[in-house]
Formats: C-alpha cells, sequence, structure tokens
C-alpha cells in the first residue's frame, strides 16, 4: 500500500473546501461556534476537523471508505491482518479482547499488573478470572514479567482455558517472553492477549524489543497517544490470528465504542501512522539515543541509579524498553514520592509516576537533549544536596493476590453496603481499589479484603495518593458485597 497516503485526512480537507451549509452534528458548526477566548491561543483551523459521519468522511462503526482505508494502511504497518481505530483509548481495545475471547462461565487468564480496563472486560464478557502473579524484583522493587512456566502451569490447572492476558511492555518497559507464551497458547488452542499500550513505537528500531504482533500475540492493544504521536484517548487495536473471531470482536467494539466517534482523533491516528511508516525508524531510534545518553550521565551521578540491561533475565523479564527510565534515589534516603515531588516543584521537571522507590521518565522522539539535560541536571543537584543520606529500604510492591468468593461481574451486580473503611478487613469487596498511577488493581470485587492489602492501600490513603475504583476516592467508606 501506499504509505504517503492519508486517506481520513485527505477525505476532512475535501469536504472542508467544499464549504456546505451545515445543518449536522457537532453544533459549534466547524470554527465559528468555538469560543473566541479559545480560539485567540490556539488558532481557528483544528475546530473545522471536527465533524461528524458523512457519505465522504466515512463511518467507524461500518467502515467503508476513507476509514477502512487508513486501518487497512494501519494493518501493513503493524504486520496486523485487520486493525481498528479506537477513539476510547486502550481501555476499550482490553475489553473488547476480553469480552470476545472468554464468555460466561467460560475461563481467562488475567495477570494481577493488569490495567483496571481488564476489569471492565471481566465485568462486560462475564468470564472467569484466574490470575497470573508477576514476578518481582525485589533490587528494583517492581513488578518483573509473566513467565512461560507459570502460564504452562496454569494450563495444567485450567486445561478449559480459553486465552491468556499479558501486559507487555509495562507501564516501566518490562516485556515478557511473548514467543514463548504464545507457543504455550496456542498448543492448548487459546489466543494470547497483549496489552500493549506503551508499546507501538518497538515495531520500528532494532534496538528495542520485538512487538506482540512480531512475536505470535493474536490480539494487541495499543495506545498510540502514549509513545508516538497521535492525540490522548486515540488507540488502535490489531488482530493476526486464525483462532480469534474477528466478527465477535468487531460486534464487542460496537458496545465499547462511542456511537459518536471523535474524527479529531481517528484524524491524529491517520496522520501518527503515516509519520511512523514514512520516518518511524528516525523517529524511534532518536527516542533510543537519548534514552541511553539520559541512563548513562544518571548513573554516574553518585546516589543515583537508572534500571538498565542487568535487569534482562531476572524476574521473568525477558527484554527492556529503553526509553523508560527507571530512576531511583534510595541510596541517598529519598522515595519515589519524594523525588518526583522535587523534580516538579524545584526543577520545572514533570515525570509520568513514582513509586515507594522509583521515579519513570518517558522518553518518546518529541523529546530534546535540551530537556534531558534538565532531569540530569536537576538529578544531579539534588544528589549533591542530599549526600550522605540514609537508604530507604524496599517495600513489597504488591500484597498476595487476595482469595475470591464471586466473580467480578458477580460482585459487580450484587447488592452491596457502604460499611467505614476502618471495618473492611475480612469483607468481601463490591468494588475495585487501583492506586494511580500505574491503575493496577490491588483488590477486585468478589475477593476478600485481606489485612494485607487493607494495608497496603492503607498506606496510600494516608499519603493521599490518587486510588482509582472506590465511590469514595477518600477511603472514608467501602463498599462491600452483602452475600
Amino acid at each position: 500500500m501506499d504509505q504517503n497516503k492519508t486517506p481520513l485526512f485527505d477525505a476532512i480537507m475535501e469536504y472542508i473546501e467544499k464549504k456546505p451549509a451545515y445543518f449536522r452534528i457537532p453544533g459549534h458548526r466547524f470554527e465559528r461556534g468555538i469560543s473566541q477566548r479559545w480560539k485567540d491561543v490556539v488558532g481557528e483551523e483544528i475546530f473545522k476537523f471536527d465533524l461528524t459521519e458523512t457519505p465522504l468522511l466515512d463511518d467507524l462503526h461500518n467502515p467503508e471508505g476513507s476509514i477502512k482505508e487508513a486501518q487497512e494502511l494501519a494493518s501493513e504497518v503493524f504486520g496486523a491482518e485487520h486493525s481498528y481505530f479506537l477513539i476510547n483509548g486502550t481501555t476499550c481495545g482490553n475489553e473488547a479482547m476480553i469480552a470476545s475471547s472468554a464468555f460466561s462461565g467460560q475461563k481467562i487468564a488475567i495477570p494481577r499488573n493488569a490495567h483496571k480496563s481488564a476489569l471492565m472486560g471481566l465485568i462486560i464478557g462475564g468470564a472467569e478470572p484466574i490470575y497470573l502473579q508477576p514476578e518481582l524484583s525485589l533490587e528494583e522493587g517492581i513488578q518483573g514479567g509473566i513467565t512461560p512456566q507459570a502460564v504452562e502451569e496454569m494450563f495444567r490447572e485450567h486445561p478449559d482455558c480459553k486465552g491468556v492476558m499479558v501486559v507487555s511492555p509495562t507501564y516501566y518497559g518490562i516485556c515478557s517472553d511473548l514467543r514463548a507464551i504464545a507457543k504455550i497458547c496456542h498448543a492448548h488452542n487459546a489466543v494470547l492477549l497483549v496489552d500493549e499500550a506503551h508499546g507501538a513505537h518497538m515495531y520500528f528500531s532494532k534496538e528495542l524489543p520485538e512487538g506482540a504482533l512480531e512475536q505470535g500475540a493474536d490480539m494487541c492493544a495499543q495506545s498510540i497517544h502514549k509513545v508516538t504521536g497521535s492525540l490522548t484517548q486515540s488507540s488502535m487495536l490489531h488482530i493476526k490470528s486464525k483462532l480469534v473471531d474477528v466478527g465477535r470482536v468487531e460486534a464487542t467494539l460496537h458496545i465499547v465504542q462511542s456511537t459518536s466517534p471523535s474524527y479529531l482523533l481517528m484524524t491524529s491516528l491517520d496522520m501518527a501512522r503515516y509519520e511512523l511508516a514514512t520516518k518511524g525508524t528516525e523517529m524511534i531510534e532518536n527516542a533510543v539515543a537519548l534514552s541511553a545518553y539520559a541512563r548513562e550521565r544518571i548513573n554516574a551521578i553518585e546516589g543515583m541509579r537508572c534500571v538498565g540491561d542487568s535487569l534482562i533475565g531476572k524476574a521473568g523479564v525477558k527484554a527492556l524498553d529503553t526509553t523508560r527510565l527507571i530512576i531511583s534515589a534510595k541510596k541517598l534516603g529519598i522515595s519515589g514520592f519524594a523525588l518526583l515531588e522535587l523534580l516538579e516543584s524545584e526543577y520545572g521537571v514533570d515525570l509520568e509516576l513514582a513509586d515507594y522507590i522509583n521515579v519513570l521518565a518517558i522518553v518518546t522522539y518529541a523529546n530534546t537533549k535540551e530537556e534531558i539535560d534538565r532531569l540530569i541536571g536537576a538529578l544531579g543537584d539534588i544528589a549533591r544536596k542530599n549526600k550522605g543520606g540514609n537508604a530507604i529500604q524496599n517495600e513489597t510492591v504488591l500484597p498476595a493476590i487476595p482469595p475470591r468468593v464471586i466473580t467480578p461481574r458477580e460482585a459487580f451486580f450484587s447488592k452491596k453496603k457502604q460499611i467505614p473503611w476502618e471495618e473492611a478487613k475480612g469483607e468481601v469487596a463490591g468494588e475495585m481499589i487501583a492506586p494511580y498511577p500505574p491503575g493496577i488493581p490491588v483488590i477486585y470485587p468478589g475477593e476478600i479484603m485481606t489485612a494485607e492489602v487493607w494495608d497496603y492501600i492503607e498506606s496510600y490513603r494516608v499519603c493521599g495518593r490518587h486510588l482509582h475504583g472506590p465511590a469514595d476516592p477518600t477511603l472514608s467508606y467501602f463498599h462491600i458485597v452483602s452475600l
């Protein structure tokens, strides 16, 4: 296919040039109805792209023209058989993968480091989850990968499992051995689903781990906006498999996608694909080079550490996305939470997330050397000011998986009651709790609130960290299932 083409962008430009008398949704009528205060800052041309379905602009839910062609171009770039634009983020891609692979009464393996969207897929589809626990890297204080051995053991206990989901790369850039896991899944006639939200860039550099589709995954969902050039909330779902019911996937996407898809988001996917297709190697290798430069200089700062290849081969880690900078100042007595706050408040350096030990910086092709140098300089200054501090000890990354009493779907639709958070130990959770970022649930609906899980969540609550899932994000009260 001609990857220089941008079919959706071109169709919208053709439509705009027609200057039609417009009586469709949305109501702002190109740029005319947008707040002038907003236009004075950002300009007005972009608002002309916020349109709706017309014969020229195609329909995401039944693509036959420009959207269909744009998705086919994406399939070729990523090596997929079918690709779909997602305007509800990778969240809806994960939901569609899970809900279309295993139904009510069937089993599907879900890793405990999965994003909360995996829970949503279980609730929508009704499958029974079989949980896989990632390995733990105690030295770095982060979760590693899912091992092929763990998957094989799961199939020995649950030979009727319909599929396995793996997060690879993780938020921290940790990659599992997808090739080996895919072989195991296919030997059991099960599908391998990969949450590849953070890995779309890996298809464009030999310096990075292989992409999920290249390793035998049947389906993967990618947040194109996270590491390449599309707008926030725009993602893609890819299929490369004879085991996947494509019609079922498409039907599920109708459920989880908006019926008013944003043409701004879809156009951004079309244009991001074009950029990746025509100069993706140059773009991503720039990110790889910047990351290598940063890692080397950060590791030269006394008291600072930036994780590298030493992690590979341990804790289920097959490979590492080196564009993720996992930085620790624990030797200086500075927690990840404190380091994140220092960098933002005193140095104007804004990183993606923190845990008890580490901070995470995501480097993309669009970062500059000047920004990298600001990060390095800030870390060097912090190290000098805190030289001689007492090292902090790693904490357990996540508590053990709590016992499950009922499935997430059963818990979601069960009668619930509200109790004080202090009384939640030993009760069956009626809602999820996921510290955010990274949005990984430590308890799912239907599981018993163990003392270990309660203590872990309480440590986040008292520190005022963000918690997703509970109706009361301050956790003065908690919803439990009335059995």
